[in-house]
């Protein structure tokens, strides 16, 4: 999957700006490359868990549907764990056609960003092509 840097920092400081909560949003676009990232206000306000209030993720899903785009990824940050699936995000899980993009902040001055397909409990990272 193919990202710009650009939306790689607009992630990074939206999960900066939630700590010590998780920071989650949507990632949109064509293809095997992402066009746009939508930060998302997590309604859990928790460091643990995400939830996307249901009418703000409906407006982000209608937006990406009037510019032809797909939404690619489901974005979450972990504030203090590293980038990899906990059994709650496996066991939550619902778009099996969507990569789950997971921002580690354990090392706030080297943040680590992995993708993962996540499809009836099994878990597989996906190669990021940062451009």
């Amino acid at each position: 999957m193919k990202l710009r840097w650009k939306l790689v920092e607009e992630m990074i400081a939206h999960a900066q700006n939630n700590l010590p909560n998780e920071a989650c949003g949507i990632l949109a676009g064509t293809g095997e490359e992402i066009l746009a990232f939508y930060p998302a206000t997590n309604a859990e306000h928790s460091p643990i868990r995400y939830t996307i209030e249901p009418q703000e993720l409906l407006r982000i899903f209608r937006e990406v549907e009037s510019k032809g785009w797909e939404v690619r990824g489901i974005f979450h940050s972990h504030p203090v764990t590293e980038a990899y699936p906990s059994p709650t995000d496996v066991r939550l899980a619902f778009y099996p056609e969507a990569l789950y993009f997971i921002l580690s902040l354990r090392d706030p001055l080297q943040p680590v960003l992995r993708a993962f397909w996540i499809v009836d409990g099994d878990v597989r990272e996906e190669p990021l092509k940062i451009l």
